[in-house]
């Protein structure tokens, strides 16, 4: 998308969210959040009580009436950065919405039935179990497993990549989602889904906010909110007893105000804000969560499990290194090599042909009548004969039993010392003279070991689990720099590590893609699933990767973070930022009827109705300066637990004491300059 294109995206956010903001100050909507909707209660008594003050002709109607505007506005700010939130993910789950439809098309009544047989029925009445033929041009109608058949799948209305994958029958690739296109052959896909319970349908559900359910967290604090709320109501519910006690009357409207400033307006407006925010990033990411639960859980994960292949290494051993025997150089190893390579497909092969070209710049082109020799179980080795030479590549003891020699002793050892790190050594071959081995080994991915000592240091424990034998997985655990391995792992390995975690008290989280996985992945606190993965694998996950990348996992714990973080500093500012109004507003209020508290009255305000105004408009608009800041999320950076604490403590805490301070001051003179107060 571009520039262009999502600034006028942004631009019609705004008016949308304005608009849905006064929709949801519908009680049914607004009881939702119970700190607001009191607020909102609040505000329509003063309003009815300053419009009675103003047709009576009563003194203090146009305060009571500016109080009220500034309530109205303080539910209509928490009401807008809701709304925003959520219409991030109404325009992403549009796009997707735009994906389905319903179509003709072809059941067959068994997956190996032919096509030609196939019965034409809508996309809608689909049913789990059932099974449809898919070719070239045609949308998978919903999500299914394929059970027959090879093909090329545009997934970019889901993923936003534009480069076709493959899916096929069998193996850990057989996952299709409905709405995306085959490029590419055709698929007998059997039916996974529910009518109108299909991921894309979850997806666009859960993009929406429609139904996204709040974490345990979440609930915590809005019931810690909600005991705020109730005391301070029955604190200002009894001040006119004292205030009578004094020879002193407070008015109903100034009671209202003050209750509302008293309570938690910043954190309880701000709350639901923050938790869609947070899914938002996670959906940015391509990852779909099935619960909010997942997302905190991730933020809170000790143990990660990460597989070996294809996560913290590329999958496919490539070549590291050329080692010439004695009296031979590099050069014409090097020369061999890529010869021997040159009409080998593999991702090894090709891999050897590009460290060739390392060496000498380029590699030869292929003889003219050269004929291939390709690699069989039998022979282990592959080659080319090419104008009367014959050059090869292979295991040791192959290339020994072509040439009848043995490598010399300086590369023999060599290659002894290459199997016992975990590689794999090719032997090169011209004719009958053993030219040299090919180092091939397993190569960890760039930037894996920084990022695993940005876990640890966030106290996050890296488990690295293959099926390789002990000696290779400490070799490339050690290059990779994660904590511990599991090595030459089973299903029921996997399962029993994770149990083992949990016992210990530790939350942990790990990814996968096949019907293997799925035990392991439902145990896991977070479990991961690739969208590539087979249906029992994304079934039994709690989050879903649409990228199928499995070093996401990593990206998903720094979202989980940066949600915890983001709500817990927006709570110490907001808790703060209540107890500076409290010594702001109360001495002012009653330094009339006590004089002695005018030593307490710090900010030396105007008068009690200037404090009360003061204090109400600065709850609304610091409500407004926090929107953005609950989007888009505090920045997180990795740092232990105590470490976090501080920093809330004195950027929030201590930044939540001195802005109410200095921003009430700022008010008060404003409205005494203006003769409003």
């Amino acid at each position: 998308m571009s520039k262009h294109a999502k600034t006028a995206d942004m631009s019609g956010l705004y008016p949308a969210a304005i608009r849905e903001s006064f929709n949801k100050l519908n009680p049914r909507v607004l009881w939702k959040n119970p700190v607001i909707f009191v607020t909102a209660v609040v505000a329509a008594m003063t309003t009815v009580l300053g419009l009675r003050d103003l047709l009576a002709g009563a003194d203090g109607a146009g305060t009571s009436l500016h109080i009220s505007a500034w309530l109205w506005l303080c539910v209509l700010f928490a009401n807008f950065a809701e709304a925003l939130a959520e219409g991030r993910g109404k325009a992403r789950a549009d796009t997707l919405r735009a994906t389905k439809s319903e179509a003709k098309v072809r059941l067959l009544s068994t997956s190996d039935e032919s096509p030609e047989r196939a019965a034409e029925v809508l996309s809608t009445a689909l049913r789990p179990g059932q099974y449809v033929y898919v070719s070239a041009g045609e949308i998978i109608p919903t999500d299914g497993e394929a059970v027959r058949g090879v093909a090329s799948v545009n997934e970019s209305a889901i993923t936003g990549e534009s480069a076709p994958v493959i899916r096929e029958a069998g193996g850990d690739r057989s996952g299709v989602t409905g709405g995306t296109t085959v490029v590419s052959d055709w698929l007998v896909i059997r039916v996974t889904a529910e009518p109108g319970k299909s991921f894309l349908d979850r997806m666009i559900a859960l993009v929406e906010g429609a139904e996204r359910q709040k974490t345990p967290n979440e609930i915590a604090l809005n019931i810690l909110l909600v005991g705020l709320t109730l005391i301070f109501l029955f604190v200002v519910v009894t001040l006119p007893a004292f205030a009578s006690y004094s020879g002193a009357a407070i008015p109903v409207v100034v009671l209202g105000a003050l209750f509302v400033t008293l309570i938690p307006t910043t954190i309880g407006g701000l709350l639901s804000a923050i938790g869609i925010a947070g899914m938002d990033r996670l959906v940015k990411a391509n990852v779909i969560a099935k619960s909010g639960r997942a997302v905190e859980a991730a933020g809170d994960v000790d143990t990660l499990l990460l597989d070996k292949t294809g996560t913290i290494t590329f999958g496919n051993r490539m070549a590291d290194a050329l080692i010439p025997a004695p009296g031979i150089s590099l050069e014409r190893l090097a020369g061999a090599a890529a010869l021997a390579s040159l009409a080998d497909e593999t991702p090894e092969g090709k891999s050897i042909v590009d460290k060739a070209r390392e060496v000498l710049g380029a590699v030869p082109e292929m003889p003219k009548g050269a004929e291939p020799v390709a690699f069989t179980a039998q022979t282990r080795l592959s080659g080319l004969d090419a104008e009367g030479k014959s050059f090869r590549k292979g295991a040791t003891d192959a290339i020994i039993r072509l040439t009848g020699k043995t490598p010399p002793q300086p590369l023999a050892s060599q290659v002894d010392a290459i199997a016992r790190s975990g590689g794999t050594p090719l032997l090169v071959a011209e004719g009958n003279e053993i030219l040299g081995a090919v180092h091939l080994k397993d190569i960890v991915k760039p930037g894996v070991r920084e990022r695993f000592a940005e876990l640890r240091a966030m106290g996050i424990r890296t488990v690295m689990i293959t099926g390789d034998n002990p000696l290779t997985a400490a070799a490339i655990a050690a290059e990779a720099g994660v904590d511990d391995f599991l090595a030459e792992a089973t299903p029921e390995m996997k399962l029993d590590l994770i149990r083992r975690e949990q016992v210990g008290g530790r939350l942990v989280a790990m990814c996968g893609d096949g019907s293997n996985d799925a035990p392991a992945l439902a145990q896991a606190d977070v479990g991961v699933a690739m969208n590539a993965g087979t249906p029992a694998a994304k079934e039994a996950a709690n989050l879903i990767d649409l990228d199928s990348d499995p070093t996401k996992l990593i990206e998903v714990v720094l979202v989980g973070k940066q949600l915890l973080i983001s709500r817990g500093a927006l709570t110490t500012f907001s808790i703060a930022n209540d107890v500076a109004k409290y010594f702001a507003i109360l001495p002012a209020i009653f330094v009339a009827a006590y004089p002695g508290l005018g030593v307490l009255n710090i900010m030396d305000l105007a008068s009690p109705t200037s404090a009360i105004l003061s204090a109400v408009i600065f709850n609304a608009l610091i409500l407004v300066a926090l929107v953005p800041l609950a989007l888009r999320g505090v920045q997180y950076r990795p740092a232990t637990a105590a470490a976090l604490l501080r920093r809330n403590l004195t950027v929030y805490g201590l930044g939540g004491l001195i802005v109410p301070f200095i921003g009430i001051k700022a008010i008060d003179l404003a409205l005494v300059a203006l003769h409003l107060a």
